[in-house]
């Protein structure tokens, strides 16, 4: 890993953005955390900053948070034009029997002819069991199929402690687990790489299909400023848990709640703990989308360097009245080879200060940069001498 510190003038204005106040510490070790919930996990989706942390690589059983995958992998097949949300899938009679009225579903029939859009919405909104299994198979082919496909973009993302064995989190005896690091993982690409997915099919407050109108019991939808709900889960194996979004201002964070003892207990303390962050840190803005941040080296390319940009504005979380010196650098394992096609995400943007959360923001390429030509190499052997 080669790191690099930014030039004078871009450090500086990383440091004049902090105010000269004193650092409010004791608000950092008040968050609400109780003893009841033994995993705990919040971060700011756009930093990547842990904001606080309990258990968070411990493996979990998620229960129907499990859903979140599938959801996520329909959304992936639908981005590539391989799952179309006008589809018709028909239930198939062994599904029929063996999910009819088995746990949270969407009461699908014999003879239903569902829509992948009437089965998205029955998964994301009432946890229909039945719906997972009809989408997986339709999709798919099959169930094992369909799970091969979760665990696949699990590992695409970087989803490195969990593992799926079904699409709905029907318990089967631990063969499903994640941790609450990963299922922030997993919140955060299916918001990065699908917001228009997100916003269609996520944060619902009620679901109607074949006449049955049924509520999400989502525990910040209708109850907090800005929520965005994603997933519950409970069985009797996993206790309550629940994976959130809250979004105020343009700032997001992501929350995740496992084994909690009761619904209340998991309502009570999702709502502390996503205040707790938001009345605990602030965003400081620190670049705008696209602009240039820094360069990477490039070898054999039609360039020595690449210059690098974030895809949004580059905010990072800072406890409320906070006097501190941020150093920031860029991070990537290079040289970096060419050919590097535009927009390719080659580095990451790490920024850290004394009480402050490191936050690492991933850098992508502002331009193309093609294999060198004899000429090319020739100014690049040059050049490599001046730095």
């Amino acid at each position: 890993m080669i790191g690099f510190r930014f030039g004078l003038k871009a450090l500086a204005a990383l440091l004049i953005l902090i105010p000269a106040n004193a650092i409010a510490k004791d608000n950092l070790h008040s968050v609400p955390s109780p003893a009841q919930v033994p995993i705990v996990f919040l971060i700011d989706a756009g930093s990547g900053q842990v904001l606080y942390e309990r258990n968070a690589d411990r493996r979990f059983v998620p229960a129907s948070m499990t859903k979140v995958m599938t959801t996520f992998t329909a959304f992936e097949l639908m981005s590539a034009g391989e799952l179309n949300p006008n589809a018709v899938f028909t239930v198939r009679p062994e599904t029929f029997r063996q999910w009819r009225r088995k746990g949270s579903t969407m009461f699908l029939a014999s003879d239903s002819t569902p829509t992948v859009d009437q089965l998205m919405f029955g998964i994301t909104t009432v946890s229909a069991n039945d719906g997972s299994m009809v989408l997986a198979e339709g999709a798919a082919g099959s169930v094992d199929e369909w799970t091969s496909l979760m665990n696949a973009n699990a590992q695409k993302i970087g989803m490195t402690n969990s593992h799926f064995a079904n699409p709905n989190g029907w318990m089967d005896e631990g063969q499903t687990f994640v941790t609450a690091r990963d299922l922030s993982v997993l919140a955060r690409a299916m918001i990065s790489r699908h917001p228009a997915l997100f916003d269609r099919y996520i944060g619902k407050s009620e679901y109607q299909y074949g006449g049955i109108t049924q509520s999400n019991h989502d525990p910040i939808i209708g109850n907090v400023r800005g929520a965005e709900g994603i997933k519950t889960g409970f069985t009797y194996e996993a206790g309550f848990g629940f994976l959130g979004s809250v979004k105020r201002a343009g700032r997001r964070l992501i929350m995740v709640v496992g084994g909690a003892d009761s619904s209340r207990i998991r309502r009570v303390a999702a709502q502390d703990l996503i205040e707790w962050g938001f009345d605990t840190f602030e965003n400081r803005y620190l670049f705008d989308a696209e602009q240039m941040i820094g360069e990477a080296r490039v070898q054999n390319g039609t360039s020595f360097s690449v210059p690098l940009v974030a895809n949004s504005a580059v905010r990072i979380s800072v406890p409320k009245d906070a006097a501190t010196n941020l150093t920031a650098r860029i991070e990537y394992v290079g040289p970096i080879r060419a050919p590097i096609a535009e927009g390719e995400q080659v580095a990451e943007l790490v920024v850290k200060g004394d009480d402050i959360p490191e936050a690492r923001i991933p850098l992508f390429t502002a331009k193309a940069v093609n294999v060198a030509g004899p000429l090319d190499r020739l100014m690049n052997a040059v050049m490599s001498w001046f730095v």
